[in-house]
């Protein structure tokens, strides 16, 4: 059996990246795909997409890196866009949106957020009406499995058996009309979304950093079996916190009680 990892929303967390790949390691799980979103929020997105590079068989492109790295957006001064660099914030830039591949006899896609664009969301927990997201909710599982113009696709094309995105940064697994839609969660930066006190002692279930083992026979047509393992990876949370703090990242604070407590940072994404 093969085994495949899925990462997703590292946001610029080197140490709760490198927990991971340590994990992954442990698990001889050998490829490894990233759902994007590998800047923002945290300290040290040099490194991230270093290492990234350096250990991922496919990145995709985020709605984060993708802010920060447009060509557009080079003379905002974001810290991000400065902190990696013009050689980094192209590569970011020019990573592709989707990836296709078979798992034991299932045609998987896998994207950031959506078939319709990088900022869509769809959480099949919590609903996003009457927030500033309600604009781009997808209200129904079945939206993430569509052929879009986006995507370069038309009705023509196979549309997939499996579907995984990140974006919403909490790990859940939806079966729907004979389909499976996965999330691997974030690794660098997790929501709980009714989380709300960063001094609760329970928080310390919800921070831990997440991510998604594929288990099945790599690239075969013939349906087989398969597995979805959602993986929680404890990580030195006050190393992350402390680099934070000695940094000049902009709005740090935010991002330091988002680590603390798991928390949601702006309404429901």
């Amino acid at each position: 059996m093969d085994k495949i990892a899925i990462i997703s929303d590292v946001h610029g967390n080197i140490t709760a990246l490198e927990a991971v790949l340590k994990d992954i390691k442990e698990r001889n799980i050998n490829k490894i795909f990233c759902l994007g979103d590998s800047i923002v929020k945290c300290s040290h997105p040099d490194l991230v997409i270093d290492k990234l590079k350096e250990v991922c068989d496919v990145i995709l492109i985020g709605n984060t890196d993708y802010a920060i790295c447009r060509p557009e957006a080079k003379d905002k001064n974001f810290w991000s866009r400065v902190k990696i660099g013009e050689d980094r914030a192209n590569f970011i830039y020019n990573l592709p949106i989707f990836h296709e591949f078979y798992m034991s006899g299932h045609f998987i896609r896998i994207f950031h957020a959506s078939p319709y664009g990088l900022a869509h969301i769809y959480n099949p927990t919590f609903s996003n009406k009457g927030t500033v997201y309600s604009g781009v909710e997808l209200n129904s599982p079945e939206d993430l499995f569509q052929n879009t113009e986006f995507l370069g696709k038309t009705q023509e094309d196979k549309t997939p058996d499996v579907v995984g995105y990140g974006h919403i940064h909490t790990p859940c697994l939806v079966r729907y009309k004979n389909k499976t839609l996965f999330n691997p969660g974030s690794v660098g930066s997790p929501v709980e979304m009714l989380n709300s006190d960063i001094n609760d002692e329970c928080n310390k279930f919800s921070t831990l950093a997440s991510y998604i083992v594929l288990e099945g026979i790599y690239q075969s047509t013939e349906l087989s079996s398969i597995a979805f393992n959602i993986i929680r990876v404890p990580y030195n949370i006050e190393k992350e916190i402390y680099d934070l703090e000695n940094s000049d990242m902009p709005n740090k604070d935010i991002s330091i009680r988002a680590l603390k407590g798991a928390l949601p940072t702006t309404y429901r994404l």
